[in-house]
């Protein structure tokens, strides 16, 4: 049987996700700031992930994402800024890590953005989605549909940031939440399912 994922309006009836707060997401400026992240993310071996890319609206311009990569572990995120190229060894590396699992959402097009900009091949993801279709979902399923799927949640996604100019510098506080949350709602659902087939089984 096929299943239609739950609308905006349906999920905005819904309580709020308990999302990651501020203090918790870490967005790494000095060497000490990376060395820490990547042994976090490191020691974790399982973390959220995600992308983000300023919007592309002229017909045929080049999409110049990601600017924006982030990990989440269960407590902590972290937000990796691609505006300047001496922040880039700490996350190629991790990309590029087998023994650290990344867990997203429709990971086909970030993979692909990933390899053009860094010639390295993203290792050891984990898309959803197809975790989903399994379950009968018709549609693509992301993070917002998927809290309302498995928790009963609301996991809002204000369009404004989504579509911010990610590519800047100096990020916002509401897109460094947004960003960070994305990647910590992927962990979330993805323990959910391990659980619920824990249950199953």
């Amino acid at each position: 049987m096929r299943k239609s994922i739950p609308t905006i309006l349906e999920t905005k009836q819904l309580p709020h996700f308990a999302y990651l707060e501020r203090d918790k997401i870490t967005v790494p400026v000095t060497a000490e700031d990376f060395d820490t992240a990547v042994k976090q993310i490191k020691a974790a071996k399982l973390v959220g992930f995600d992308t983000e890319s300023k919007p592309v609206f002229e017909k045929g311009a080049v999409n110049g994402g990601p600017h924006v990569v982030q990990f989440a572990t269960q407590d902590r995120a972290y937000i990796f800024q691609l505006s300047n190229v001496e922040r880039h060894n700490p996350l190629v590396y991790l990309l590029a890590a087998d023994d650290i699992k990344k867990v997203g959402f429709d990971l086909a097009s970030d993979r692909k953005l990933l390899l053009k900009k860094f010639g390295v091949s993203p290792r050891s993801f984990v898309d959803l989605c197809p975790m989903f279709k399994r379950r009968g979902y018709r549609n693509t399923v992301g993070v917002r549909a998927a809290v309302a799927i498995l928790f009963n949640q609301q996991f809002y996604k204000s369009k404004h940031t989504t579509m911010s100019d990610w590519s800047n510098p100096l990020l916002s506080e509401t897109q460094i939440s947004c960003a960070a949350n994305d990647a910590y709602g992927a962990l979330c659902v993805y323990f959910k399912i391990l659980s619920d087939a824990e249950i199953v089984a």
